[in-house]
């Protein structure tokens, strides 16, 4: 089924800016229709049934659109304002309401145990309206899109969480969208247990209301982990949003749905509520740690009005700002899959540290849990707080007191302090030992008993602090760290590569009378012999315990991943070689010396070599596919009439 609005579609000879600005023009805003039985429900629902869905733009990018907001007489409530206004209350509702009665405002400490617990929000608004969500994860929604009550965000606030999809929901993706997600970096990849939160919360002072505060938060649900972009179209559309409520989210859903499939590589227009956006998603054959920079060209770009140079990437320096001391030791926890906690003053800085770390091991995917803001409330709480077994591999931001409790036989926890402005920079924050962590309210640092395989590269650190002295801006300081990091990344995972790579079976091993030959195993100790000529030292200044840091590797989930994916290609790009020896034999002279049976049996099993191809993405071009079809073609006409017939229609199964 063909996406609505491809890229460089569209009617006559428009580009894509064009079509982008004329979608923008032709909106008809305002005239929308929210919260009531319509005529034109009806219609998209009946519209639905029959296949005719609306809302395929809409979904490339989003799940769902979410207005979470208080109220003290609901408590843990969820109201969802959809046709017939269903409110729905948990069973806890009375309580929650109960105990909040004596809470003015969500800055001051909640009188319930444990203190500083999130406020429960209301689930008021989902969009599209046959958007589907479960109880389960409508809680964490209502939880994760307020900050904590300490935390005492005025104003407004913009973080991202990342909660796991409910088990047993039903997943409906587009082909076309699964061949989107094939051309992206591996740690752009949708994962498909989890979505992602966008929230844009705004706490303002209102006399009108009974808590004193208009609280309430604008959340994005996405599968994209694109935090950049989507906070971007956050400060689009929110603060008005704020002011116009459901009509204008409507119209903002509206244009979402218009713009062009999310496609790697091309440059997109994406207009929003007068405003248009241009941006260029990478690709995985983009070269490692360039970043693609759409530019301004001299025709058309007048109606631009916001350029991204990434959808994904966080201001790396202003995060590992605190810490940048120890940003080796950091690369080296995340590499390996440490447990470690992020403890921050507020979700805004939780949630950027955390995707900051994440985000140092790239191109390597992290391959375990990683959470940018996390309550008490989250539903995997016990399941990561537990003390019956070891902590899991999983990063975790949070802003409660009761997790320096909770959490303190973590074996590594980092403590910041509000991130400072570009520009600025907060005092170096010290490794402590994990005893001297009590509460929250301890001293910033990196409270681990790790000692670091590496000697810590004292070039880096002297480069940032330059860079502070001379007042260089955070954006140029993060594009040395990021290089930093991408080049320690690289060191590490090219003798990995190398080695792998000599996993793979010689082309001359294929036959195609014969099942493709399998990978040779993967041997620990193989690899580790290979480290003294081709090891990390002959791209890397750094000198340390290289081997000891690869053995380590080797037990984490990242290395179980990484191997996981690699094999998985290397597997593919067999099968696909096998497919064009397969091409280059002559099958019809080959079905004159065996059996009809032995030919049906052929046909049949190259079919399934198509299927397995289509439905794989094998990495086979276009012509040996189409090669392959003629040949198959070939040989069912020179079989019986009636076996003919069979196979014909035989599907692809």
């Amino acid at each position: 089924m063909a996406l609505r609005g491809l890229a460089g579609s569209g009617p006559g000879s428009r580009g894509p800016l064009d079509e982008a600005v004329a979608a923008d023009k032709e909106r008809e805003a305002p005239a929308v229709v929210v919260a009531g039985a319509t005529p034109e429900d009806d219609e998209e629902d009946e519209g639905r049934s029959r296949g005719l869905l609306r809302w395929d733009g809409f979904s490339a990018w989003l799940h769902c659109v979410c207005v979470v907001g208080f109220d003290l007489e609901l408590g843990q409530a969820v109201e969802i304002r959809r046709i017939d206004r269903v409110v729905m209350k948990t069973a806890a509702a009375a309580a929650a309401a109960k105990s909040l009665q004596s809470c003015p405002t969500l800055c001051d400490p909640i009188d319930v145990s444990p203190p500083g617990s999130p406020i429960p929000g209301i689930l008021q608004v989902i969009y599209p309206q046959h958007s589907r969500l479960t109880d389960k994860e409508k809680t964490n929604i209502c939880y994760l899109s307020f900050p904590d009550s300490n935390s005492g965000c005025l104003g407004d606030t913009q973080f991202c969480f990342r909660f796991r999809q409910s088990s047993g929901r039903r997943v409906s993706l587009h082909c076309l969208l699964d061949q989107f997600d094939k051309d992206l970096p591996v740690y752009l990849k949708k994962d498909p247990a989890y979505f992602y939160g966008y929230v844009y919360f705004r706490q303002v002072r209102d006399k009108t209301l009974k808590r004193g505060y208009f609280q309430k938060s604008l959340v994005l649900i996405s599968k994209l982990p694109y935090i950049h972009f989507f906070h971007t179209v956050l400060k689009q559309i929110a603060p008005e949003y704020f002011e116009k409520n459901e009509p204008y989210l409507e119209a903002a859903c509206n244009d979402v749905d218009r713009w062009p499939a999310p496609v790697p590589g091309k440059t997109l227009y994406l207009p929003i509520m007068g405003v248009v956006m241009k941006v260029r998603i990478p690709t995985c054959h983009d070269k490692p740690g360039t970043t693609q920079i759409v530019q301004l060209t001299q025709q058309g770009d007048a109606h631009i009005s916001v350029i991204l140079p990434t959808v994904h990437e966080v201001d790396l320096f202003r995060c590992f700002c605190p810490v940048f001391l120890h940003s080796q030791m950091l690369w080296e926890l995340v590499l390996l899959g440490e447990p470690l906690v992020v403890m921050a003053p507020s979700p805004s800085e939780s949630s950027e540290t955390v995707l900051a770390l994440v985000n140092c091991i790239s191109p390597l995917k992290y391959f375990s849990d990683f959470r940018p803001y996390f309550t008490i409330h989250d539903s995997e709480f016990k399941e990561y707080t537990t003390r019956t077994q070891a902590p899991p591999s999983v990063i975790l931001g949070v802003t409660n007191p009761f997790f320096a409790k909770t959490l303190q036989h973590w074996p590594h926890i980092i403590r910041i302090g509000d991130l400072k402005p570009a520009g600025e920079i907060p005092k170096q924050v010290k490794v402590k030992k994990l005893k001297n962590l009590k509460t929250l309210d301890s001293k910033p640092g990196v409270y681990t008993s790790y000692k670091p395989y590496l000697n810590r590269d004292e070039d880096i650190i002297k480069q940032l602090q330059k860079g502070v002295q001379q007042k260089r801006p955070s954006e140029a300081q993060s594009v040395i760290l990021r290089r930093y990091f991408l080049e320690l990344t690289q060191s590490f995972i090219i003798p990995l590569e190398r080695y792998v790579a000599s996993l793979m079976p010689l082309q001359k091993s294929i036959s195609p009378w014969k099942s493709p030959p399998q990978l040779r195993q993967f041997l620990p100790e193989e690899f580790m012999k290979t480290l003294e000529k081709t090891g990390p030292q002959l791209t890397s200044r750094i000198k340390g315990d290289w081997i000891g840091l690869y053995r380590h590797f080797l037990k984490s989930p990242n290395f179980d991943g990484w191997f996981k994916t690699r094999r998985k290609e290397m597997t593919q790009k067999l099968e696909a070689l096998h497919l064009e020896a397969l091409c280059e034999e002559d099958l019809l002279l080959w079905t004159q010396k065996h059996t009809e049976v032995e030919t049906v049996d052929l046909v049949l099993k190259l079919k399934n070599k198509l299927l397995q191809a289509d439905r794989e993405h094998l990495p086979v071009k276009p012509d040996t596919m189409e090669k392959l079809r003629t040949h198959i073609d070939a040989i069912i006409l020179a079989l019986p009439e009636d076996l003919q017939g069979i196979l014909l229609k035989t599907s692809m199964t």
